[in-house]
Order: structure tokens, then sequence, then C-alpha cells
């Protein structure tokens, strides 16, 4: 490729001179194609370590003058023809120009103007932006990796680094490239090369430690091996950004949806040496989850930056150092002390900035007022004047309107609701139970609680009075630290919680500290649009969410009426609808019928959002990831913090058995109510590490009892009752019985703990537990917990297939993952059609997999025992279309299975009918098959009769009076369809005359590689002329009531072999009128090369030939002659051949022939292994790989 022109002092040094003129030299690098000895060692491994950019590209042009003693690199390539396609260029365009010249200095300026031209009308015609935006060095690494790899344009290196991999106990020194879906190593070492690609998908562990045989390293673990990378320059920069790419590949397996580079990064102030436009994305993404996490903010909240300040705190009369962060939507702030401060300021509430008087106390303020009337002054800023810029840019985006010109809908960007009409008839008509949310609903304006509270007597009681002390501390907070979203929150704010929060604030606060009023305030009126859109649809959600509405706290009398049930539905229903890729799991509505009695329908809704989406990621889709992963760390921190509990519990398998109902409901199923609505409370403030601290507290609170257990059922008897104990004796509400406490107490009434006790001790004995450090143990877990689903889905498919298929479970295994692995090629790589459409984990895990024709394509090639040559390609096209069956452009791994294993396990006759089929339609496509009648045939011959045909005729009376004789007949009807139908040979289609020729072609290219080839082609040859005279006699009987023109067909012998030439078949122009023209198929298939690319005049005359040698023979006088089109070899036509329509086979007839010929029988009764083919397919990418530093190999294949 042209580069802009670089100084070169010593031309000579390292690099072999080819060529030269008076004015270029075009050199190669010294060790490079042939020969190089220990000098050749010596500069590749040179290369290497330096990263010289001459590994990848080990050719050049220098340009030179006479005097000068300076040279100028202006040209570079990675093979011979790409350097000598620019010198030749550079000899007819510009050797003759600069030869006038007088000046040295002018050649000099005019060449590297006319290069720098060149280049920058190539970066005009690229489109990629991000390329714009990589530096030179950059990209030239990124070239280096798909060269060294074999990766494909779409593969994006995110970032190199050198470092040094272990082989056994020898570090080998190179480079590390992490691209989007791989990680990847090369090294090169006085002539030992050792290459490394290893998916992110298949990583199960990634972790940064220090041990005396390996020091400070990387380890990498697949299911089958370790790596370990170490020598790192910046380890933990490293390390970082693995991370990122590991978690993407997990997201990928459980969505299906590929990374997406974020275009709208705003564009650096200078190009960043060696850092990519995706590096500085991923950057983005994790400070904006970082931040997201912190506040509490919603998933399309994004950092715009960040500043050192200081803060006015009026509570406590002082200025407190900590940062500001601004967002599109959000101004917040966090003191540098944990819990010092914390503030949220949505610019929706914010009604005036400015900058205050600067001063030696104060200098650089801002002050900034909301809209109820509160000051927040910031000061000691570095660039104040830019920062209230910013501010001032986002408040003028900042809409009034409720959600501003965007759909709600499209918050979840793959909901279904735009195809849904929303019509008032349909609302009309919806049974009482299904009512729409309306703003008269009582429960659309307070919570279930207090409709019940309501009309009660006032309570003067010691429990009561402690309630109105509660409220009242907390009035005096507000008027102190501020109410509503921009609250300060301080270490007093957390107390207060500790402490219980009120009945009457509870769902206030819980919308505040969620952060769910945020996105109910941007969002008015979505809750009803979405209800009735949502309301009156049937899926698979709203069937499980019906079933499980009474077993929603039965034991409230909230839930044991219409009212709280209806209500529990509509949020239940419109959260499935926003958003389906969870719909519905559950202990959804355990959680949310608790939200529902302290908060409105709207605000139970949105912390439902806020839970399902933010504060408990994963926990409720389909797997229950989320807290199968919490499960995990749970289990880590038992080990760390109870080490002999921890022990004991494994033993037992208790710790994985408790926790996640634990975990999914929030203790809410496990203890009594109104002393786990507490620890909602603290959730909602301080997030999942409460519910991990007073999981810990319960197991070692009874650790005794837990140590002197002797089987699972005993421990969780201990648990159970522990838990069904703990008590909150501040309750104002009569105590609800918990159903467990009641089927599980026994005599003696074990000793109550009181929940505030049990909180308290959880702080105290494990509130060191940050959150950081547990997302960081939630990473390494996330590894685990997908890989380990993905291989029970593995094991669940391989069972599942054991009964379908001949094949044994280890080449089950492997035939999995070889296919799994070409669907996620097309999720990273692009296809026609998108892979995460192609995934739904709600389907049967031998379904959630499926791949295209293309894909199919080359499975086919890599596996398949029939090797067809260049005739492959139409094989397995027509083998896709006969497995997809439901015709929507995918094969799933069950129907590949099922074809692949007819292939390799059936008997002789199998085989043949799944060959037979392979050439009848629908595997033969319209474009391969000359009518379309016999496909109308073969899809409604074995179709039952319609009923309308049966009834038709009957009167009205006689319907009313055979009901029940109907019902049944339908039930027999429908049980007879579900029975599997067993295909007989009988029950085939006919084969017409150009089916016939394309199997004989197949039949042909089938024995191109086989040791006994010769007789294999002369059995074909037999089979086929026997064939054709049955077919001939075949349609004499069927044309018997016909006068035929002609009384005699002539047919060759049996043992006539295939003519080779078309100029010998035509020269003996008698041939059978249907023999001619399979004879010159074959010969035309025996001639066809398997690369598909021929001339224009090969191609004209061979058609000519073909056209003349079929109508001058004469042969063919029968009555119904069809002019039309025969299609031969890779689908080209050759118009004026001639087909006889009457003229047609059976199956039994090609079975019957076949069986006369023993080398045919022999071929296809003969067992071939797949193990050998699946070997190939995994040495594939070694193969690929094995580069020698002698050569110009280039990489063009990368198999997954």
């Amino acid at each position: 490729m042209w580069i802009h022109p670089e100084e070169v002092l010593l031309a000579g040094a390292l690099w072999v001179s080819e060529r030269a003129n008076p004015f270029f030299i075009l050199q190669r690098r010294r060790g490079h194609g042939r020969g190089g000895g220990l000098s050749g060692l010596l500069v590749g491994t040179l290369d290497v370590v330096l990263d010289s950019s001459a590994r990848v590209a080990p050719y050049r042009i220098l340009l030179q003058t006479a005097d000068s003693q300076i040279y100028w690199n202006i040209a570079c390539g990675s093979s011979r023809k790409e350097i000598t396609e620019h010198w030749d260029w550079l000899e007819s365009n510009l050797l003759q120009t600069i030869s006038i010249f007088d000046n040295d200095e002018d050649i000099t300026t005019f060449v590297k103007g006319k290069i720098c031209g060149i280049i920058a009308e190539e970066n005009r015609g690229k489109q990629g932006e991000e390329q714009e935006e990589d530096c030179g060095k950059f990209r030239e690494a990124e070239l280096k990796m798909r060269r060294l790899f074999g990766m494909p344009e779409e593969e994006k290196l995110v970032n190199y680094y050198s470092c040094s991999y272990w082989k056994g106990r020898v570090p080998r020194q190179g480079w590390l490239y992490l691209s989007v879906n791989h990680l990847c190593f090369y090294s090169f070492l006085l002539g030992k090369e050792v290459t490394l690609v290893v998916q992110w998908t298949e990583v199960t562990q990634l972790e940064k430690n220090a041990t005396l045989v390996f020091p400070e390293s990387i380890r990498v673990s697949t299911r089958s091996t370790e790596h370990f990378f170490s020598m790192f320059l910046n380890i933990n920069d490293t390390f970082k950004l693995m991370e990122q790419l590991a978690n993407i590949a997990m997201r990928q397996l459980l969505d299906n949806e590929a990374f997406a580079a974020d275009r709208s990064l705003p564009k650096p102030c200078k190009t960043l040496k060696n850092v990519s436009a995706l590096k500085r994305d991923l950057d983005a993404r994790a400070k904006n989850e970082r931040y997201r996490t912190m506040f509490r903010l919603t998933q399309d909240e994004r950092l715009d930056g960040h500043t050192d300040c200081t803060l006015w705190t009026p509570f406590a009369k002082m200025h407190v150092v900590g940062q500001l962060f601004i967002s599109n939507n959000y101004i917040c702030f966090n003191s540098r002390e944990e819990d010092l401060c914390q503030l949220i300021i949505p610019l929706r509430e914010v009604s005036i900035v400015e900058k205050a008087d600067s001063s030696s106390v104060l200098p650089c303020p801002v002050s900034i007022s909301t809209k109820n009337k509160m000051n927040f002054l910031f000061a000691n800023l570095k660039d104040r004047d830019f920062l209230v810029q910013r501010i001032s840019d986002f408040l003028q985006r900042t809409p009034d309107s409720s959600y501003g010109d965007t759909s709600p809908l499209s918050l979840i960007g793959h909901s279904a609701s735009s195809s849904i009409p929303s019509s008032s008839s349909a609302a009309s008509e919806s049974v009482h139970r299904g009512r729409h949310f309306h703003p008269d609903l009582p429960t659309a304006s307070q919570g279930l609680l207090q409709l019940y509270h309501q009309d009660a007597p006032e309570d003067l009681g010691p429990k009561a009075m402690k309630e109105k002390m509660k409220e009242e501390a907390w009035n005096i907070h507000f008027s102190e630290f501020g109410r509503g979203v921009c609250m300060y929150r301080t270490s007093r704010t957390r107390e207060l919680i500790l402490n219980g929060i009120p009945e009457r604030l509870r769902g206030e606060l819980w919308l505040l500290f969620s952060g769910a009023q945020n996105e109910m305030a941007t969002h008015s009126g979505y809750y009803g649009d979405l209800v009735e859109q949502a309301m009156g649809l049937c899926s698979l959600a709203t069937e499980e969410i019906e079933r499980d509405l009474h077993r929603s706290m039965p034991e409230h009398r909230a839930f044991q009426n219409e009212m709280g049930i209806a209500a529990l539905r509509r949020v239940l229903t419109a959260y499935a609808h926003r958003n389906p890729s969870i719909g519905y799991c559950q202990a959804m509505n355990i959680v949310t019928s608790v939200l529902l009695l302290y908060c409105t329908e709207e605000e139970a809704f949105w912390l439902l959002v806020a839970l399902c989406e933010r504060m408990l990621p994963d926990y409720y889709n389909t797997r229950v990831v989320g807290a199968l992963v919490d499960q995990g760390v749970f289990e880590e921190l038992t080990r760390a913090f109870l080490p002999l509990l921890y022990e004991h519990m494994q033993e037992l398998g208790v710790i994985s058995t408790i926790s996640l109902s634990w975990f999914l409901t929030l203790f809410l199923s496990v203890m009594p109510f109104d002393s786990a609505v507490l620890l909602v409370d603290c959730f909602f403030y301080e997030g999942i590490k409460v519910i991990f601290q007073v999981a810990l507290a319960v197991l070692h609170d009874n650790m005794d009892a837990l140590l002197s257990c002797n089987d699972e059922g005993e421990a969780m008897t201990i648990l159970g009752r522990y838990l069904d104990n703990v008590v909150n004796k501040q309750t104002v509400t009569p105590p609800i019985p918990h159903l467990h406490a009641l089927l599980t107490s026994g005599d003696e009434p074990p000793p109550e703990i009181d929940v505030f006790d049990l909180i308290k001790s959880s702080y105290e004995r494990f509130g060191s537990l940050r959150s950081d450090v547990i997302e960081q143990m939630r990473f390494k877990q996330r590894l685990k917990v997908i890989q380990s689903l993905e291989d029970t889905a593995k094991r669940s498919v391989v069972r599942a297939m054991m009964t379908e298929s001949a094949f044994s479970i280890e080449e089950l295994e492997e035939l999995y993952c070889l296919f799994k692995s070409k669907h996620m090629t097309s999720c990273y790589w692009g296809s026609s059609s998108s892979a995460a459409e192609r995934h739904d984990p709600s389907l049967p895990y031998l379904e959630q997999y499926r791949i295209d024709p293309a894909q199919f394509i080359q499975l086919f090639t890599a596996l398949a025992p029939w090797t067809c040559g260049g005739h492959t390609p139409t094989l397995s096209a027509r083998l896709f279309r006969l497995l997809d069956q439901n015709q929507d452009g995918l094969v799933n791994f069950k129907e590949f299975i099922t074809g692949l294993s007819g292939m390799y396990h059936g008997d002789m006759t199998e085989k043949l009918k799944l060959l037979y089929k392979l050439h009848l339609p629908p595997a033969l496509c319209p474009e391969e098959a000359e009518s379309a009648l016999e496909a109308t045939h073969f899809f409604t011959e074995d179709e039952p009769q319609g009923e309308e045909g049966k009834d038709g005729g009957r009167d009205t009376e006689e319907k009313k009076d055979d009901k029940v004789k109907d019902y049944r007949y339908y039930l027999r009807m429908w049980a007879k369809e579900k029975e599997p139908k067993r295909e007989t040979i009988k029950d085939l289609p006919k084969m017409n005359q150009e089916q016939f020729i394309e199997l004989c072609k197949t039949l042909y290219n089938m024995f191109s590689e086989e040791p006994l080839e010769q007789e294999l082609y002369h059995s074909i040859a037999t089979v086929a002329s026997l064939l054709l005279r049955i077919g001939e006699v075949g349609k004499k009987f069927n044309n018997g009531s016909k006068k035929p023109e002609t009384t005699a067909i002539q047919a060759p012998s049996p043992t006539q072999t295939l003519p080779t030439n078309p100029q010998q078949e035509e020269a003996s122009g008698e041939g059978g009128s249907g023999e001619s023209q399979v004879c010159r198929a074959l010969a035309d298939a025996q001639l066809e090369s398997p690369a598909p690319q021929t001339s224009d005049e090969e191609t004209k005359d061979d058609t000519s030939v073909s056209s003349y040698s079929v109508v001058s023979s004469g042969s063919l006088q029968c009555e119904d002659i069809a002019d039309d089109t025969v299609l031969i070899g890779g689908g080209e036509q050759r118009r004026g051949s001639v087909l006889d329509v009457d003229w047609s086979i059976t199956f039994e007839q090609v079975l019957a022939s076949l069986l006369t010929e023993p080398p045919l029988v022999d071929y296809f009764e003969k067992k071939r292994d797949i193990q050998s083919k699946m070997a190939a397919c995994r040495a594939q990418r070694a193969v690929e790989r094995q580069m020698s530093t002698a050569s110009d190999h280039e990489l063009t294949q990368h198999s997954i």
C-alpha cells in the first residue's frame, strides 16, 4: 500500500535490493522468502520483538536521488504481487515525468506530493469513520493481526500489548492482540513460531495472579487448556480490557447480540497514539457503567465529564471535597469520603445556573438553583466557564414535555408494541377482570395497604406512637437535607433507613433511592399506554402470570380479592410487554405484590423496571442467570468470611439450594412479611450488598447447629425455622401469618429473632463488603455460570439426539460445538440474517441455535461423506431445502443431525432414499426443476382432506344431532395427526426425466475421489441405461391410449460406457432420446472443472454442441415434446434441449437397478467414519496458522 513518505537513512541495513532504476529501489526484508540463514532468523526475531512493520510488510519501495544520501519510503507490501503492482505504476506513470526535472529537490517534492494525493483519494473513498480516527500505527497493527491470524475485515482490533506467553516453563516474547471476539498471540524467536487464537466465548476463567512460577501474570482458562501471559508494561490496564471483552462475549452467549460500536462518541481533540476508537468506546462504556451504578441512573445515561470541586453543605456548615459529574440529564456530586454526601440534580429540575463572585475563600464558584427553591453552591472548579457552557447546552436539550420526542417503547428496542393495534372496541370487549388501567382506579392513586387502613380506627398504642416518631424524624430530616430527588444523601440517611422507613413514606423513598422516580417523571403516561396495549393479548408470559396471580402473598388480605389481583395482573402484563426478553419469571409476582402494597400501580411498575433492569441484572430472565451468579458470589463470600462452615456446607450441597430463593425474592418468600420488608428498605438504598450481608449473618447465627448437621434436609430445616422466626416487633399492623412457618412449626417454638438486631449484626460483622468488590466477583462468576449453562445445554441436546441418531455421545458433542461456533461466527461477523433473530432462548435447546444456507454449505462440505467436487454446494443447498421443514431459511441442530445421520448411519435403502429425495421438490428448487407440478403433488398428496368438503352437504340440524360424534371424530383425527408417520418407499413420488438427469450427475460427481472410480462409472452407465429403458417402457403403458408417430425407440446395450467427449456423441446421432441427454449431462459433468470460472467462448461452444447433438439426432419423435430449458452443471442454461414429459421412474425401480451392480452396493453399504472429518475441522485452523517464514503464504480463510 502507499504510505506517507518517511525518511530512511540506511537503505541497506536489514534489507536486500531486488530492483532498481535511477529514482526508485524495490527492496525485500532480509530473511523473507527463500533462504535467509541465520541473519534472516535474527532479523525476523528483531521484527517481532520490536513490533516492526516489516513483519507484516516485508517489501518496500524507496525514492532516491543521485546527490542525496536520504531515501524516502513511499510504499510497502505484504506480497510480491502487491509491491510489483506499485512498482509497475511508478515506472509507467512517474518515471518519464521526473526524468525531465533538473533539480533533485523538485523530484522529491513532486513524488511526495503525488503519493500523498493518492493516499488522500483512497481515504476519501473509505466510508469507515473509525478507520479515519485510528492512527496509522494502530491501523498497521490491525492489518498485521488480520494477516497473522487470518481474520476477516469485520474483526476489529481493540488494542495490542507486548508480553510473554508461557509455553511450558519457557516464556515466548511476542505481541498479544485483543480484538472484539478473539484473544490472539504471536511470537517468532529464531525460527520458532508461536501462534495462539482463543475465542472470548470459550473463556471460562480470567484471573490476575502472582506466583513463583508465573510472576504477576494473567491466566486465561478455557474448557480444555490454560494460558499464562506475563511481563506486561501495564498489567492492570490489559486485564481490565480483557475483562470487558470477556463480558461482552458472555452477553453474546446470553442474548446473542453482537457488539455494536458507539458511533456517537465525541472525537478526541488530538489523535491518541496507539489508542483505537474501539478502546475509547470501551473505556467510555466502563465509566458510564460506574457512573450509572453509583447514582442509580437509567441505562441510556452517558457521562459527559467529571471534575474535582467542593460542595457547600448547609446542614454541616462546611465545604465537602468531592467530584462533580455531568451527563445528558443529570448533575451529580459524590464526596471523596464515603457516605459523607451524595447529591443528584436532574436537569429538568434546574431553573438557574450562574457564576457566583469569586474570592480567595470561595474560588470559581457556580450556583445552581432548582424549581423547588433549593440552592447548591459548587466551588474550586478548574474550568468554570467551560462547565457552565456544557450545563447550558444540556439544559437547552432537556425536554419540557412528558417524554420528549422519543416513543417510550424505544427504551427497550425489541418491544413488539408497534405491531399491536390499541383500539377502543378491543377495550370495551375485554372482560371485567382484564379491564384496562384508568386514573380513576383506586390503585392508581394509592397503595393497597392505604386502601385497607383508611377505614380503620386510629391506633394510639405504643407501636403506633413509635411509628409517628419515625415519621417525625424523617420530616425533620427532610427540612434539613431537602426532600425529593435533590435531597442530600448522607450517613444520617442510612441510619434512618436502618431504623425502618415509616409505612406512609415507604413508597416515596423506595422510588427515590432506586432511581425509579426519575424514570417515572420523564415518562408520564407511559404505563397507562402500555397497559392499554398489553391487556387482552395472549402469550406464554400472560399464561404464566395468570397461573401465579393467586399464589402471590395469598396470606395477605389485599390479594384475597379482585382489586389486588387485577392491579398485580396489570403491572406484570405491562412489564412483560415492555421487555419481552424477560417477559415473566417466577418470583416477580412476589416482589411486585409487595411493591403494590406501598405504591400506586405506576410507581410499582417503575420500581419493577429498576429491579429487573438495573438493581438485579439478569435475575429474571429465562435461566435466572443473575441469581445464579450471585449464588456463586455468596459461596465465595462464605468461603472468605466463614471458611469452616463453607467446607461443611459444600459437602452437604446446601448453599446453592437455599440462596436462590433468598436472592430471587429478596427474602420475601422465606421470612415473615413485616421483617422482610425492612430488608427491602435497605436494599433500595444500599443495593445487593445488604442481601449478601444478611445472608452471611443468617449463616453465622446458625453456625454451630449447621456444623452438626449430617444431611441437606436437616440444614434446610434449621435455616427455615430460623428465618420463620425473624420478627419485627415494631410493626403497627397485625402480623401476617407466614405460610412456611405454619407448616414447619414443631412442638417447641424456637426463640424469636428481632429483624433490627439481625440487620445491625450484619452491618457490624460484614459491613466491610464493598459494591465494587461484589461487581468484580460477579464478573468471575458470570463466566463460570454462563459456560456451565452452555455445557448443560450441550448435554441436554446430546441426550435428546442420542435416540434419534446413531452418532456416539462424543461425536454429537463435537458436532454441536462445530454447529454452535458457526452460529456464533455469524453473530459477530455478520450474515444474511441476524443471529439475534435466529436465537430464541424460550425454544428447546435443540432449536436455539440455527444456521443459514451459507453456513450449512460450509459444514456440509467439511463433514459430509458424499464429496461431489464442484457439485458439492449444489447438493448441500438441496439438502438444506429438504431439512428446512418450516421454510424459514434456517436449519436447527436437530435437523442438521437428521440429515448427517442418514448419510453416515442409514442402511443402503435409507441412503438411496435421501439421495432420491434430494432430486425432487422441495430439495430441487424451481430454478433447477423444469416444472413445479411435482412440487405441488409432493406437498398435497399426503394431506388429509378438509372437513369443509365432508360437512358441506349437511344440514345444520344434522350437525346439532352429531355434535358428540363430531367432537370424538376430531379428537381421533387430532391424535392421528400427532402420531409420527412412517414414510415407506411407496410414498415417494415419481421422478421425471430432468430430475433423473440431475441424479445421474450427482452420482457421477460422487465417485471422483474413490479408488474404484472406473468400476463405479461403468456401473452408473449401466444403471442409467437400464432405468432409461424402464422409464420408456412405463411411458408406453401410461400412453396406451395415444398413438405415437414412431414405433421404435432404440436403446444401447447395458454394457455401453459413457462417451468421453461430445464430438463422439454427435457423430453417432442415433442414440435414444433420454439416454443421449443423460450421457451428455454426465459427459458435461465430467468435463466440468471444480472452479466455476469459464470464459464466454467456452460456454458458447459447449452450448452449441449440446444443442446440436440433441436436436440433430432426430430420435425424439414422441408426441408430447416440450421445447424448454435443461439445467446442466453449475446452473448454466442450455436452450434448445428437449425433455420427455411423460417419462418417469419410481424409487423401487432405482433401488432395484442399483442392486444389480456390486460396486454401487459396496459403495453405499460402506461404513463411513466422521471422526476423521471432525479432526480435520479441528486441525484446520492449526494448519492455516503454520506459517513458514520462508514463504509468501497468504492467509485467506479463518476457520472457527
